[in-house]
């Protein structure tokens, strides 16, 4: 079969919702190249909204991981698996793509009936014995040096694309965005700059300090408008690092009150998002408008940092940098390279770049 001999393809893609926006590039490249074809991808729920709806998938399988979760009934869980299975065994797909390369991402592609099983090499949990086709980047999937989204694109490119610019495809939510958010970003003085302030993150030892927050937002508050965003369940930290921020009224906190539609209006309307490695960071690259800061401790940059002349990546100068684990493999506490990156750092691209 020819490397462009296909008309249905499936792109598995679970979680989490940075690296399924890092695999929109691959996706975007398949549908230039091959206009006509059937895209369609299976995902978390979880990281599904950037998929549903998006204008280059033509059909989602999504996998209810919370519900699943949840619920005491595993052999309904079993069940409703399976039956998802059995619809993607009926589309026959001419290629499925594991992009994950786990064992569960590559369990589904191994089930799925295609003719063409694509995976790279170098997968974990021996996801690599599913496929009949394994793509030779000589990289390990976790290479700190080799960015994901090129390693995503490599498939493109073993798929006969000629385009593999990362360009992001994203859906058109402007109907999830609520009208407070939308009535506070436009009464946003227009005289100044915005920024927008992500703190939070998933791993413990991606948070930077909440010092060094603080002495961001005391020099930066009134020369820019300011807005934080945030989860509900990390209002706590925002609460933290507000507490010390002296005449903080103009300062707005969105933490909590936002969703996924909301954050997409606020990154691009804004002029630059200061963020850790986080989702945050990876969806003001995919919309493309502001500059970003993004802070890096125990994850690489060269791996996942957004890419161009726009944005910024700050690291520790540290010999265990980046240790690319949850917790600090030397069993230091607190961490000591989160010190290693200063508040001076950010305010002077921030002055330099907007003023």
């Amino acid at each position: 079969m020819k490397q462009f001999d296909f008309k249905k393809v499936l792109i598995v893609r679970l979680s989490a919702l940075g690296d399924t926006i890092h695999t929109l590039p691959l996706a975007r490249a398949l549908k230039k190249q091959y206009p006509n074809i059937q895209l369609d991808w299976v995902v978390e729920d979880k990281a599904s909204k950037f998929i549903i709806n998006n204008p280059l998938i033509n059909n989602v399988y999504e996998i209810p991981k919370r519900k699943w979760n949840k619920s005491k009934n595993k052999i309904a869980n079993f069940i409703e698996y399976f039956q998802i299975i059995n619809k993607i065994r009926k589309e026959k797909y001419d290629v499925v793509i594991d992009v994950q390369q786990l064992l569960k991402s590559s369990f589904i592609m191994g089930l799925s009936g295609a003719k063409r099983k694509i995976s790279l090499d170098g997968g974990r949990e021996f996801s690599g014995f599913f496929a009949n086709e394994v793509i030779k980047t000589g990289r390990k999937p976790f290479d700190i040096n080799y960015h994901v989204v090129k390693r995503n694109l490599d498939i493109a490119k073993y798929l006969g694309c000629k385009d593999i610019n990362p360009e992001f495809v994203i859906p058109d939510l402007s109907k999830e965005i609520l009208p407070n958010i939308k009535k506070i970003m436009q009464n946003l003085d227009k005289t100044k700059k915005t920024i927008v302030i992500a703190p939070a993150t998933t791993w413990y030892n991606k948070h930077w300090t909440v010092q060094g927050w603080q002495d961001v937002l005391n020099d930066l508050k009134e020369k820019y408008n300011i807005v934080i965003t945030a989860a509900e369940r990390e209002k706590e930290l925002i609460y933290k690092i507000l507490s010390r921020v002296e005449n903080n009224g103009n300062i707005y906190d969105l933490s909590g009150m936002t969703n996924l539609g909301d954050l997409v209006y606020i990154y691009s309307n804004s002029d630059m998002v200061i963020s850790p490695d986080s989702g945050s960071a990876h969806i003001a690259w995919a919309v493309s408008n502001p500059y970003i800061i993004t802070l890096f401790f125990a994850t690489s940059a060269k791996r996942t940092a957004p890419y161009g002349n726009k944005y910024y990546s700050l690291y520790p100068n540290v010999n265990c940098h980046p240790c690319m684990k949850r917790q600090c493999r030397n069993g230091v506490s607190p961490l000591s390279c989160i010190y290693n990156v200063m508040p001076e750092q950010i305010i002077n691209i921030v002055n330099n770049v907007l003023q």
